[in-house]
């Protein structure tokens, strides 16, 4: 079968698009046909050496979500059966014609969308769930700022946090303002053009997806015991300085919230924003795009439609 494999950290030169042996699942494992994939920052910064400092192994092989068909079951899998669509985040492998998943970890896919689409559902809902919901404790009323709204992750918080009844501030780019206010944003700031440190305040919630000096203003807008969630910076000692709380969010499988998360898709509360679709052999195509960071929703990878 064909996968995307790095044997050395580096540049789009040391990604190998190359035939391997299919996987075999253990006894709370399924092999997971792979419809498609999804592309996200984390993917090429593992290429790029973030892998070592994660404590993987080369080999590494690369993707982490994933959206196709149950080929085979372990021995102790009772929640599933072959030929159920499924999606869902998986450690390692999931660029690759067949991938390995724990039973536990995934969901049975959205009937409403097709495998692209629901490959661009899991690592951005579910972090965006993570870091609002169980971290931050956002409820219904409260005022959330997220700092990008047009990305793979910031476009379904805006749809999670008014799906949850929230006032949704939404910063991103002008030419994207039609697109984040269409997906539910109660307002919508220029991030290039209006200072959002001032223009907003008693804020509850700010969920920061860009870091730098993004996340160093994004503390002023907030009420004294607010919370700031990241996740791409580490919040050192600015919480107790501002009087509020932060966190980082590093995302986890969670099949109870894949299936949350379909509720609100099948309800028409949630969609996914494709950007667009390459083949698994275009991986360092798919690369380029999401390192030049200004895709709109979601890139990814068709896995089955190649052959």
């Amino acid at each position: 079968m064909k996968a995307v494999v790095i044997r050395q950290y580096g540049n789009n030169d040391v990604v190998d698009y190359t035939d391997v042996d299919r996987p075999v699942p253990g006894p709370s494992e399924v092999l997971v046909k792979v419809h498609a994939a999804g592309v996200n920052p984390v993917d090429w910064k593992i290429r790029g050496g973030l892998g070592q400092r994660m404590g993987l192994s080369l080999p590494i092989h690369l993707g982490g979500e994933i959206a196709g068909t149950i080929e085979q079951l372990g021995d102790a899998v009772s929640n599933f059966k072959p030929g159920d669509a499924v999606y869902g985040i998986i450690p390692t492998g999931g660029f690759a014609d067949y991938a390995i998943a724990k039973a536990d970890d995934i969901a049975h896919k959205p009937a409403n969308l097709d495998f692209m689409e629901s490959a661009a559902i899991p690592l951005g809902a579910l972090t965006a769930w993570q870091a609002m919901f169980d971290l931050a404790k956002l409820q219904s009323g409260q005022k959330l700022l997220i700092t990008n709204s047009s990305g793979g992750v910031g476009s379904l918080a805006v749809q999670l946090a008014k799906a949850k009844g929230a006032h949704v501030t939404a910063m991103g780019s002008a030419r994207n303002e039609d697109y984040i206010r269409s997906l539910g944003a109660d307002q919508f700031i220029d991030y290039k053009s209006q200072p959002f440190d001032t223009m907003t305040k008693d804020i509850d919630v700010v969920f920061d997806t860009v870091g730098g000096d993004t996340f160093d203003k994004a503390f002023l807008p907030l009420k004294k015991g607010g919370f700031l969630v990241t996740a791409v910076a580490f919040p050192a000692d600015e919480a107790d300085r501002y009087g509020v709380g932060a966190a980082r969010i590093f995302c986890k499988a969670n099949a109870q919230q894949l299936m949350s998360i379909r509720e609100l898709v099948e309800a028409g509360k949630l969609k996914p924003t494709v950007a667009t679709v390459l083949p698994l052999a275009e991986i360092n195509q798919a690369f380029d795009l999401s390192e030049a960071g200004r895709t709109r929703g979601k890139i990814v990878l068709d896995v089955i439609g190649q052959h």
